[in-house]
């Protein structure tokens, strides 16, 4: 099966104004960017307001694994066009606002709280989400 949104030639700044609209739509009162050195877009970040005070919330895009996929599937003729790395980066925020968009219709139905949603990007302290601090060992979970 091919990657979803593998084709989409939406421009990527196109599509974080999708994903901020609806952010700011369900309560995001600032939005931010990471970029790396050479001006690529890995991260959204955002603050909302939750009843637990406001949250810090950083959304990733690995780009790179997402380029590395495509050329797998080119390989195995999964997919006919030829990736080019401006491709993987459309894809990958077009899936992130694929999956924002989702989420925040569950939300809509009150089926989750938005801390079930968005936990493991939640920003703690020290800048690091708690993925992150999982990944550290820096959460005691278990026994």
């Amino acid at each position: 099966m091919a990657l979803l949104n593998y084709t989409t030639s939406i421009d990527v700044h196109k599509t974080l104004g999708e994903i901020q609209k609806i952010l700011v739509s369900h309560g995001a009162r600032k939005i931010m960017y990471d970029y790396d050195d050479n001006g690529h877009i890995q991260a959204l970040c955002f603050q909302i307001a939750t009843v637990d005070g406001d949250r810090g919330i950083k959304l990733p895009a690995n780009i790179p694994a997402i380029y590395e996929v495509l050329k797998q599937q080119k390989k195995a003729k999964k997919i006919k066009t030829n990736p080019d790395y401006e491709q993987a980066e459309r894809v990958g925020w077009r899936i992130i606002k694929d999956w924002v968009e989702a989420q925040m219709a569950i939300l809509e139905t009150d089926m989750v709280k938005f801390d079930e949603i968005f936990l493991p990007y939640m920003l703690n302290r020290n800048g690091l989400t708690y993925f992150q601090a999982h990944q550290k060992n820096l959460l005691l979970v278990g026994e």
